[in-house]
This record gives C-alpha cells, sequence and structure tokens, in this order.
C-alpha cells in the first residue's frame, strides 16, 4: 500500500490553499497513494488568530473541497488539522484532523488534545490554548481497506489470509508528538500507522522532529506517517517542513528535504511490520501497563 506525506507552504489565503492542496493531492494520487495526509493548518497558516468569520469560511470550505477530492482520486484523505468552532461562549475552535474515505464518507475526527503553548525564545511565543479547545483525551483510531491486489500477506504469513487487507491509523496532531503515552494508547488500541500532521516551528523542528518521529516508530514498532508546513507564512511565523514517512524499524523511507511543497510518498508493507514485531517483541515484553 502506497502513502503520501505532503508538504505545504499555507498562507492566510484560503483560495491559494486549497488550490495548493489540490495539486498536491492530485500528485501523490497519480503516484498511486492510497492514503494521503495533508498537514495541520492546511487551509490557514499566518502569525495572526483566525476571526470567526474566517473559521467558518475555512471549516465549509473544508467540508466541501476534502470530500470531492477523496472522490475523485479514490483515496482515504486525512485533513491533518483545521479549525472547526467548539461551541459554548468562548469563541474557542477545535484543532481537528478528519479522515475521509474513498466514497467522501467522513471516517473519522480527532481534535487536537495537546495544546501549544510554548516559549521557543524570547522573541518567539505561542499560547495555542488562547483560542483552541483541546479535545477530550481519548485516542481515535481508525481503520482503512486496501485496494485487491495490494497485499502479500498470504505470501509470508498464511495465518492472516483470512484477515481483512488494511490498516488501522492513529490520529494526532503536531504538539501532540511530544507525548509518547498517547502514541502507546492508540498502538494497544489496533493502529499500524501513526499519523502526526504537523505544523513544527523551524526551531523546534531543527532540534526534535526527526528524533521523535523516529522514536515513536522504534518504540511501538509502528509505521509513522508525518505531514508537514514549510518555509514563512504570513511576515512572522515560520515552519520546519521535512514531510516524512518512518518504518517500524525507525528509518526514514521517504522525506521531503529541500523546503517546498512536495510529496513524501512510500509503500508500506504490513508484513515488514509483523516481521519486526515478530523479531522484536517490544510490545510484549512491557512490565508496566
Amino acid at each position: 500500500m502506497k502513502i503520501a506525506a505532503l508538504q505545504m507552504n499555507s498562507q492566510p489565503d484560503l483560495q491559494h490553499n486549497l488550490d495548493q492542496a489540490a495539486a498536491l493531492v492530485a500528485d501523490a494520487a497519480a503516484q498511486g497513494a492510497e492514503l494521503i495526509g495533508l498537514p495541520e493548518n492546511f487551509a490557514w497558516l499566518s502569525e495572526e488568530r483566525l476571526m470567526a468569520e474566517n473559521v467558518r469560511a475555512v471549516g465549509d470550505a473544508v467540508r466541501t473541497a476534502l470530500p470531492a477530492w477523496a472522490q475523485k482520486h479514490g483515496v482515504y484523505l486525512l485533513a491533518g488539522g483545521y479549525p472547526l468552532p467548539a461551541g459554548g461562549s468562548s469563541g474557542k475552535v477545535f484543532n481537528r484532523a478528519e479522515l475521509f474515505a474513498p466514497d467522501g464518507g467522513l471516517v473519522a475526527a480527532y481534535n487536537k488534545m495537546h495544546l501549544f503553548d510554548v516559549i521557543v525564545s524570547e522573541e518567539e511565543k505561542y499560547l495555542e490554548s488562547a483560542y483552541v479547545q483541546a479535545g477530550e483525551a481519548e485516542p481515535v483510531t481508525a481503520r482503512i481497506e486496501m485496494r485487491p491486489g495490494n497485499t502479500s500477506l498470504e505470501k509470508k504469513h498464511p495465518s492472516e489470509k483470512e484477515k481483512p487487507a488494511g490498516l488501522t491509523l492513529g490520529l494526532s496532531v503536531c504538539y501532540d508528538l511530544r507525548f509518547p503515552e498517547l502514541y502507546r494508547a492508540l498502538v494497544q488500541r489496533g493502529a499500524d500507522l501513526l499519523c502526526v500532521p504537523a505544523a513544527f516551528t523551524k526551531k523546534t523542528g531543527a532540534a526534535h522532529w526527526h528524533l521523535l518521529l523516529r522514536a515513536r516508530a522504534v518504540e511501538n514498532t509502528a509505521y509513522v506517517m508525518a505531514p508537514a508546513q514549510a518555509g514563512l507564512h504570513g511576515k512572522k511565523r515560520e515552519t520546519y517542513g521535512h514531510a516524512m514517512i518512518v518504518n517500524p524499524w525507525g528509518e526514514i523511507i521517504a522525506e521531503v528535504t529541500d523546503g517546498k511543497p512536495g510529496v513524501a510518498i512510500a509503500e508500506i508493507s504490513p508484513e515488514f511490520q509483523a516481521d519486526t514485531r515478530r523479531r522484536l517483541p517490544c510490545l510484549k515484553h512491557r512490565r508496566i501497563s
């Protein structure tokens, strides 16, 4: 099964972002990807907080475009994170990731639970909780099916013949990456592929992005798909990029390295993951649950 992690340079310009995303999705689908992930804030990204009217416009546009793209290309499409009103009197939004099926239907939704309240430097500070409402502390997984003929489980694992060919996704967003207990909980719920759409800052990304993604893959013997934002967004906000896919051995098997919009695409193998977990059964050796 081929999966693709997209790298974008989103701006405070909804139509620009949708056009960029549509082109990248089409490119990934043309290369044979069955699951395509968009990064966090793919529909709108700037240093300024979105106003209420912009939130509604972004949400309406995403809910129209993403199902249509999924249907057009016959793919699963992960909307990595976009704002939706949280309700109530606070005026806050959820930072929501949604997975759409090839028929355009909504498969699963996850509201980012860990919020980025961080002092990167004295000049670069973030307080995501000022305008985003944290989601419930409940891991979200979703099952997707592979296209017929795209799995070779029968060749190496006869005992698996009766299982439907597919993957279980574990959903997360950006800053969640720093909380390993979330990913262990996702794997305990059956996740084979950990999804980490992100807009990592340039400074924190340079220090920790590769390290954390590879660690989450190794400690859970799981695939990791990490769509990313890259470059300047508006006048001040800058992100690290390096959208990538990591295998259960911790190897980076696809990466966008040039800081421009692009596609990281790779074939993932259930049998490689099963063999890795058989040879290195650390998930079975745990002493603390």
